[in-house]
């Protein structure tokens, strides 16, 4: 089982959109797509509301997520790191033991080359237009993602 851990810094509002969106676009069978944040903030924690209603709008229940922070032993336990953005990917990278390592960590949105800044927005701060905005580049970029890893496990 391919194993895909999506990751911003307080868990409840880029990562677990991604975590849910991603999930939905991978059979179940042969993938385990989670979450975490950088930051201690919000550990356990619902995503917040606003996530919440992005994912419901457009057909996702996100509801039962809970926030945990990102671990070293998720080094171990995931193939594929994705970091919502630099920061993010700094952070995690700081916290590698050894190259190995750092070879699992990516930032989400290079894997769509039709997108220039490479770091998912915080919509934390904003409305819900930023919230439906930040839906849509994670819808496209886990499509991209999700083709990859389909035809890489067949």
């Amino acid at each position: 089982m391919t194993r895909i851990l999506m990751v911003c810094l307080g868990n409840i509002c880029r990562s677990p959109l991604a975590h849910g969106v991603m999930e939905s676009k991978l059979p179940e069978d042969l993938f385990y797509v989670d979450s975490a944040g950088t930051g201690a903030y919000h550990i356990g924690n619902p995503p917040d509301h606003r996530s919440i209603k992005v994912a419901r709008n457009h057909g996702l229940d996100i509801s039962t997520q809970s926030a945990r922070q990102f671990k070293v032993s998720d080094f171990d336990t995931f193939d594929y790191i994705f970091a919502m953005d630099q920061s993010n990917y700094n952070n995690i990278v700081s916290l590698a033991r050894n190259n190995a390592d750092i070879g699992k960590v990516k930032l989400f949105l290079e894997e769509n080359t039709s997108i220039s800044n490479k770091n998912v927005p915080d919509p934390y701060y904003g409305d819900m237009r930023d919230f439906e905005h930040v839906f849509y580049l994670i819808k496209n970029t886990s499509e991209l993602i999700a083709s990859k890893l389909i035809k890489a496990n067949r």
